[in-house]
């Protein structure tokens, strides 16, 4: 055997418990660890990799298996400060002067790395390359990844993020493997293209242990292990006295609503160099419409967005008018951030986690990654009364690393729509929830948007059947143009 579980109990510090688990991972054997939102499945990944011991029971490690030997993929740069400081910001990566700053994908690969700000390169020696170019490249060839070697690590999407680390990962030739959602951020040809490695991976005689949505199962999988929750979110969508929350009205002042247009582009450019992100983009999106804005991973969606969203300084040099305003007339972005509820998983990869989960929703109000300001009496009432109807509050005073990563999900959805925006950007706003969450969250947008039918709503999502059925207008792009 490689591992074995025996009567162990697990522990979070927040309290959360799994117990008497007995389970083995024998060679030859692939894993499928399945379960609903905050069932403990990255606990049990995380008790695998050494990061948590057993508070009772028995973790053993098979003959001639050791810590080296077992590999967690990471779920985020914060595996290195080095890394971590040069995506300190999720909004550098559409900038040109600080994304020259970042780390390459070979960098990180080869762990070539300097600290963030140095300003004389020279006098920081970088430490030899790790491995041979031969090795890398094959590697990288199988993930992929090959013609992102020299990108900055700041251009990446969030899918070509995942396949980095995954690369990351395999070089270290582990024996036993460890992903939590792997095909989280993919889009189909992509999630295909992961199952065609992950295959091969398996044939290779690396054991993998993973979490996945049970739609996302690897057809090498040869054992399943599912979790159960022991504390539900329960929320209801339709009766507003247990569930979808009164809007407060003091949140959304009536000039807020006073615009034709929420986004009108015109022949929109947007290039880094030599690259061309998006080319001749018409799009304009009248106040009440729902679009759905689908494409591949790399078809320029999260840079359209983040035109939209105030983050792209190429928005001064396009033909842009944001809620019937032309761009650089003047307004500030946090005029524009305080019109527009917004959750993308980049916010969510670079959102402070050490931020405790009552902030991160009071946040919303602000636009801000973390709470900077004293609140209101008004504004802690807010808070609190949206908190409730999501099961965040017995959550309030925990930070966002504590939760699992479904709760962290629901705790940045609902700071996207505390303040009740005209605009809601909603960038795969249910990557990291079950099944039956899912259908909730599209109930909850679905009767927003009944509620309230001027909300203006851009919905991304890899998983068309994801999308709700508000929806009333579609964009696709393609290599940044519209297909």
């Amino acid at each position: 055997m490689l591992f074995q579980l025996q009567n162990a109990t697990l522990r979070r510090p927040n309290g959360f418990v799994l117990s008497d688990l007995n389970w083995t991972l024998q060679p030859g054997e692939q894993w499928a660890i399945l379960g609903p939102s905050g069932s403990g499945k990255s606990l049990f990944l995380d008790a695998l990799a050494g990061k948590v011991r057993p508070s009772a029971g028995h973790l053993a490690y098979g003959e001639g298996l050791s810590g080296a030997s077992v590999e967690a993929v990471a779920r985020d740069y914060s595996f290195d400060w080095r890394v971590a400081g040069a995506a300190q910001f999720y909004q550098q990566r559409y900038n040109a002067q600080t994304a020259d700053e970042a780390p390459t994908v070979r960098d990180l690969l080869q762990n070539q790395l300097r600290p963030a700000g140095t300003i004389d390169p020279a006098s920081v020696p970088l430490p030899p390359p790790l491995y041979t170019n031969e090795w890398l490249n094959d590697v990288a060839g199988q993930m992929r990844i090959t013609h992102l070697l020299d990108q900055r690590l700041t251009s990446l999407s969030n899918g070509e993020t995942r396949r980095t680390l995954l690369t990351r990962s395999l070089l270290k030739r582990p024996r036993v493997l460890l992903l939590d959602n792997p095909f989280s951020g993919l889009d189909t040809d992509s999630r295909a293209l992961l199952h065609q490695a992950i295959h091969r991976i398996a044939q290779s005689g690396v054991s993998l242990v993973m979490v996945v949505d049970e739609r996302d199962v690897p057809a090498c999988v040869t054992h399943k292990f599912c979790l159960k929750t022991p504390q539900p979110l329960n929320f209801s969508i339709v009766d507003n006295h247990t569930g979808l929350p009164e809007q407060p009205v003091n949140c959304a002042p009536t000039e807020q609503n006073s615009f034709t247009n929420a986004v009108q582009m015109r022949s929109i450019r947007v290039r880094y160099g030599e690259k061309t992100v998006l080319d001749n983009i018409d799009w304009t999106v009248r106040r009440g419409e729902k679009w759905a804005l689908l494409g591949p991973n790399g078809s320029g969606k999260s840079t359209l967005l983040s035109l939209i969203t105030a983050d792209n300084p190429q928005a001064y040099a396009n033909d842009l008018r944001l809620f019937d305003r032309q761009r650089g007339t003047g307004e500030s972005i946090w005029n524009i951030k305080q019109r527009i509820g917004f959750v993308s998983p980049e916010l969510h990869l670079y959102f402070p986690r050490q931020t405790r989960v009552f902030d991160v929703v009071a946040s919303g109000l602000f636009d801000t990654m973390g709470l900077f300001r004293k609140l209101s009496p008004e504004q802690k009432a807010l808070v609190e009364s949206q908190l409730h109807p999501y099961e965040l509050a017995p959550l309030r005073d925990r930070p966002l690393s504590s939760l699992s990563l479904g709760q962290q999900r629901w705790a940045l959805l609902v700071r996207a729509l505390i303040k009740n925006p005209p605009l809601l950007i909603l960038d795969e706003p249910t990557q990291g929830l079950d099944a039956d969450h899912i259908e909730r969250f599209r109930q909850l947008i679905e009767e927003r948007c009944r509620q309230t039918p001027d909300q203006t709503l851009i919905y991304v999502t890899h998983y068309p059947d994801e999308l709700p059925r508000c929806i009333t207008h579609t964009l696709r792009l393609a290599d940044g143009r519209v297909a």
